[in-house]
């Protein structure tokens, strides 16, 4: 199975914005759709976004709807979320994984965190 890494979290003010990135090791990740979940301590882990293999569809949850934007760049096999107007409520540790066909592989994350 391909292997993804996410990296761009960090601490940031509400109203800040982030950049996460997911990046592959291999070209066959470009086939693939792919998604951002999240996950916070003592909560289930919710779905945040999905982009087709082309990057040509994208879906957003509607708690990050016209802040949150998924894109990909499949020349450096990179899946990306930009991330504005973070609230304290987007405080969680971020994973892409991919989701057709589906896969219930998930890596380390990438903590974000926003204060008040």
């Amino acid at each position: 199975q391909v292997q993804l890494v996410e990296s761009g979290g960090g601490l940031v003010q509400a109203g800040g914005s982030l950049r996460l990135s997911c990046t592959a090791a291999e070209r066959t990740f470009n086939n693939y759709a792919m998604g951002w979940f999240r996950q916070a301590p003592g909560k289930e882990r919710e779905f945040v976004a999905a982009i087709t293999w082309d990057g040509r569809v994208t879906y957003h949850a509607d708690s990050v709807k016209g802040r949150f934007a998924i894109s990909r760049d499949n020349a450096k096999n990179t899946v990306s979320l930009q991330m504005n107007s973070l609230k304290p409520e987007d405080t969680a540790v971020y994973y892409c994984k991919r989701v057709v066909p589906p896969s219930d592989s998930w890596g380390q994350g990438t903590q974000v965190t926003v204060t008040s």
